[in-house]
């Protein structure tokens, strides 16, 4: 598997886009979504599951967003604690970086699912029969969700986030329901309509994707994110 996809030849890349797993998750929970966001023009650089060393991670992501081979804008997309982790980034202004998308933000305790067992989890992260198959052949640490404890160095404020953040979150999330969860995101958030935990990678994850990339079109445009698309009535 690959940490890095980069856009179709032939064409200049639009921005770059750093992809923050969650708990227990490798860089192989994301080789779809790295390529569909690739393939609209981006360069995308994966992290596997930041908890385990956390300020390597931190390390890992800033020294992405300084590089000068990667474009601008650059935008942190993370995942359960890896959304955590991109509003950390946010609130330490971490140079080069422009916004943050955030899918999936967990809660400090699960709310009665810590004892569902491996197909349980399952269940409970995606309806996607693909995407279970991956978490099935080692994708994913069974039971991470539930063991991984939350560093506290990722819990703060949505208020002190000030850079552009959209939020993505499954309306049928198990794990982190969505009325608990909505609190903690700051900005705009987009409830996917049955959409469980993992919502990058659930049966929905086109519309998460392109929710994502019209997010990125319109950061490209200034950071007031201008509206590029408006229904016309007849």
């Amino acid at each position: 598997m690959t940490n890095a996809f980069d856009e179709p030849a032939g064409i200049a890349p639009r921005g770059t886009v750093i992809v923050a797993a969650g708990r227990g998750e490798t860089i192989d929970a994301y080789q779809r979504f790295g390529k569909r966001i690739a393939a609209d023009g981006y360069k995308v650089r994966l992290l596997p599951d930041v908890v385990p060393d956390l300020e390597s991670s931190f390390a890992a992501a800033e020294k992405l967003l300084v590089d000068d081979g990667l474009p601008g804008p650059r935008v942190i997309v993370g995942s359960d604690t890896g959304a955590l982790f991109a509003l950390a980034l946010a609130r330490r202004a971490a140079p080069g970086l422009d916004a943050v998308v955030v899918a999936g933000i967990p809660l400090p305790e699960a709310p009665g699912v810590d004892l569902i067992g491996w197909e349980g989890e399952l269940e409970a992260r995606t309806g996607c029969p693909a995407h279970r198959g991956v978490l099935a052949a080692g994708a994913v640490t069974p039971g991470a969700l539930f063991s991984a404890q939350i560093p506290t160095e990722l819990i703060g404020e949505p208020g002190d986030v000030t850079i552009p953040t959209l939020g993505l979150h499954g309306a049928d999330d198990p794990i982190s329901p969505l009325a608990s969860a909505r609190p903690a995101y700051p900005g705009r958030l987009v409830g996917i309509a049955g959409g469980r935990h993992d919502i990058l990678n659930d049966v929905t994850h086109r519309t998460a994707a392109a929710t994502i990339i019209l997010f990125l079109e319109r950061l490209r445009l200034g950071a007031s994110l201008p509206v590029i698309a408006t229904e016309v009535s007849a």
